[in-house]
């Protein structure tokens, strides 16, 4: 394993600021001898993957972790299942909304994340950090870049693991949300690099 690939997102919701990118782009150019390449990708459901999946193509990455908000959740969670499912209320940053709407069209149901979700999350939790594994990605344009990456590697037969986490609040972002949970940005980023180390004692061989 020698480069590992993280994403984050643009802010949105009215945001002004995203967790996610601010934890990645804190991630130091190099942990334990794999280099971090990092990218921002866009709220937006068909250019999200379409980024990411240039950048992946470019960089080949050994492994791809992307990263995104998920405000009111307490710890760092790591998604176990992407649907193949485009449906919201909210729309993306550029005014889409689809409904009942297929990833692609000839993909399956769902994949489920090739990292080592539970040797993570337990990574994390030894490291003092609150953590869980999540089984819904929900149908938001983090779970169509999660099903879209699985599904490149998978169609592609690409020997790269792939998944997704969400993470909390900054406290900066809560400051009007008072029942709203947070966690630092050392913590978060800290997360990351914790997970980092993981991959390579797990996959380091592959």
């Amino acid at each position: 394993m020698n480069k590992i690939l993280f994403t984050g997102f643009d802010p949105f919701g009215g945001e002004s600021i995203n967790p996610s990118w601010e934890a990645v782009v804190a991630l130091p150019a190099e942990v334990d001898g794999i280099t971090i390449v990092t990218a921002k990708i866009p709220v937006v459901f068909g250019k999200s993957a379409e980024v990411l999946l240039d950048i992946v193509q470019r960089e080949r990455p050994c492994a791809v972790i992307c990263v995104g908000q998920a405000g009111g959740r307490a710890g760092i969670t790591i998604e176990r299942v992407a649907i193949n499912c485009d449906d919201v209320t909210m729309a993306d940053n550029d005014g889409y909304t689809p409904v009942d709407q297929p990833i692609a069209a000839d993909g399956p149901a769902a994949y489920f994340a090739t990292l080592p979700i539970k040797a993570m999350v337990e990574n994390l939790r030894q490291n003092g950090i609150p953590a869980a594994v999540s089984n819904s990605a929900g149908t938001y344009v983090c779970n169509h870049v999660m099903y879209a990456v699985l599904h490149h590697a998978a169609t592609h037969g690409l020997p790269m693991a792939a998944g997704f986490v969400h993470i909390p609040y900054l406290p900066q972002q809560v400051t009007d949300k008072a029942a709203s949970p947070s966690m630092s940005l050392e913590m978060l980023t800290a997360g990351l690099v914790a997970m980092v180390k993981t991959l390579k004692s797990e996959l380091g061989g592959k």
